[in-house]
């Protein structure tokens, strides 16, 4: 089984890494951060957007070119997390965090070359990881039932609280909220409608992008037209300053590594992105 994935593994490697498909693979990824830079607009839709122009094209190049915009999509994410403190998509919601302030000391460049690389290595093994685990996953993710999911939701509600900053009553009360507007929707076994208020377009619940977008990008908004005198973010239009330094490498590798491992095993992991959740 190990060496069926390894040569599986080279012949797509090698078939992929032709002249032409390493074309197709970045003409994607830059359509894809185009499109995946604007706010509300993630990976799947940029697909949906981008897919006709890959329909003049062999099989092995549409994928390698829809892999491309995916991943560009992925990445034109963090470009509004970084600059203006909106996130464009779930995948981005953290970049906002340690990217918008390095955007405001002046360090926006910094912030996107360091994005982009790390985001390029953990995609990088995460595919590697899941190819060679994925098989002996599945079979285990069958076993998973009702109980072994609720188990999965509690442990990512603690871990919310626990890796929390400051109070634990405020985490406590934010997952609490969260968890309210999860329960806004039709109820998937009975069909009822809970907490949607005879308004129709809340029936199927409160997507979770429009409200993080809400959250950071409304209140971004709100702060610079109450505070207008705030100094604009200073973004640098040189392109090697996009590369991040010798310090930013020191600084960025242990988290780099770190979210790469935790990305890695929690991709694996039936129910994984409950976790994350």
């Amino acid at each position: 089984m190990e060496f069926d994935i390894i040569n599986n593994l080279i012949t797509g490697f090698g078939a992929a890494g032709s002249l032409k498909n390493i074309g197709f693979a970045l003409l994607g990824c830059l359509l894809g951060t185009f499109i995946g830079v604007l706010p509300g607009i993630g990976p799947i839709p940029t697909i949906a957007i981008l897919m006709p122009i890959t329909f003049g094209l062999d099989p092995l190049g549409s994928l390698v070119m829809l892999a491309g915009i995916y991943y560009g999509a992925q990445y034109g994410g963090s470009t509004t997390s970084i600059l203006v403190n909106m996130p464009g998509e779930a995948s981005s919601i953290v970049t906002c965090i340690d990217g918008y302030q390095m955007a405001r000391q002046g360090r926006a460049g910094a912030a996107l070359g360091v994005a982009a690389l790390g985001s390029f290595f953990a995609g990088c093994v995460g595919t590697v990881f899941i190819a060679a685990f994925g098989p002996p996953l599945a079979a285990f993710a069958q076993e998973f039932n009702s109980p072994d999911y609720f188990s999965l939701m509690v442990l990512g509600l603690i871990t919310a609280v626990v890796l929390a900053h400051g109070s634990v009553i405020n985490a406590i009360g934010m997952v609490l909220i969260g968890l309210l507007f999860g329960l806004v929707g039709t109820d998937v076994n009975s069909g009822v409608t809970r907490y949607t208020f005879g308004v129709s377009i809340l029936w199927d619940g409160v997507d979770f992008l429009p409200l993080v977008i809400g959250l950071f990008g409304v209140v971004e908004i709100i702060r610079n037209l109450e505070q207008p005198e705030l100094p604009r973010i200073p973004v640098s239009t040189k392109i090697r300053d996009l590369w991040p330094s010798m310090k930013d490498f020191k600084e960025s590798w242990r988290a780099v590594l770190r979210g790469t491992g935790l990305g890695s095993l929690l991709g694996v992991l039936p129910g994984g992105g409950v976790v994350l959740a």
